[in-house]
């Protein structure tokens, strides 16, 4: 498995318009419904740090960019944050899911 976790900081005054983005994106992620796939946005409590959570399973290659909304998503990011992402790939050592 695959894990990717991205922290970045927006904008203050983009916090609404990456906000909007989100909901759009998450939307049509759960429509497309792809296999494989774990994908999740955070919010820090400063109101615009965020976190993204992405695990891919084995054997799967990313669904996501293949998401038009995803897509947009990532191209618009450029202009909503304060500096760049960090990005770090985690080691999953153990994980339970109900």
């Amino acid at each position: 498995m695959v894990v990717l976790m991205v922290r970045a900081t927006v904008k203050p005054e983009c916090v609404d318009a990456l906000e909007a983005a989100l909901r759009k994106m998450f939307t049509a992620i759960e429509g497309a419904r792809p296999k494989g796939v774990r994908y999740a946005s955070y919010r820090l409590p400063d109101g615009v740090t965020y976190l993204a959570e992405l695990e891919i399973a084995d054997g799967i290659e990313n669904p996501l960019p293949g998401i038009q909304e995803f897509r947009e998503f990532q191209a618009a990011l450029k202009d909503w944050l304060a500096a760049p992402p960090v990005a770090e790939h985690l080691e999953v050592r153990g994980a339970y899911a109900a």
